[in-house]
């Protein structure tokens, strides 16, 4: 990262701007500029790894950088593409997210979370920095409500939800639309039933709309 991002990053700190919200915001745009500056020189958007070295960079100068994500919380899990820890003290859980659903630059990361946090604002993702994970990726730090949940959801109940949010079935619910977005994941252990009845989407994989989004899927998916 130059001199000038910084120098522009840490000015729109200073703005009156939440913190926390600030930092997704301001990542989003270094990705963006990154994206674009690549693109006019060399033609292509595939960039992902200089935007992933310039966000830890931003992160260590703009003090949002975690060294020790066990300072955050008790490791819980390891899902597809999240290492996850339950605060000690809060109801939050962390997720370092190692960017696995995006391809060949971090737009759909982004994407995807202002997506979720559109959809599903009960469990909305909170981006508070960037750390490392075991395997040694350098992650998003993601902090989420924990959801007090009994069970859950069945398939149906997932199918009713989603649809009366205005998203159709596809391919016999492996994935549903809205024709804005396409929702991957949404099975069971991916939703659950809160002890207030309501359903919580704690963890989708969400897409703009393309016809070559279920091909997208399975190729970055461990799963397939």
């Amino acid at each position: 990262m130059d001199g000038t991002n910084t120098e522009r990053l840490s000015q729109e700190n200073q703005q009156g701007e939440a913190p926390i919200r600030s930092i997704l915001e301001q990542a989003e745009a270094l990705a963006q500029r990154v994206l674009k500056s690549i693109q006019a020189v060399a033609g292509t958007t595939d960039c992902k790894g200089v935007q992933i070295a310039r966000l830890a960079d931003f992160a260590k100068q703009n003090n949002c950088w975690i060294d020790a994500p066990e300072s955050l919380g008790d490791f819980a899990d390891r899902g597809s593409e999240n290492e996850v820890y339950l605060s000690k003290g809060n109801n939050i859980v962390y997720k370092l997210n190692d960017f696995r659903y995006s391809d060949d630059n971090l737009t759909p990361f982004f994407d995807r979370i202002n997506a979720h946090n559109n959809y599903f604002p009960d469990c909305a993702y909170t981006l508070i920095g960037f750390s490392k994970n075991h395997d040694g990726k350098v992650c998003a730090v993601l902090t989420q409500p924990y959801i007090i949940s009994g069970r859950e959801a069945t398939e149906e109940e997932i199918r009713a939800e989603l649809i009366r949010l205005g998203f159709v079935p596809q391919m016999d619910g492996e994935y549903y639309t809205n024709g804005i977005h396409d929702i991957f994941d949404a099975s069971p252990n991916n939703v659950l039933v809160g002890i207030d009845g309501n359903l919580y989407f704690i963890d989708t994989i969400i897409y703009k709309s393309d016809d070559s989004n279920s091909d997208t899927y399975h190729r970055q998916s461990p799963y397939f």
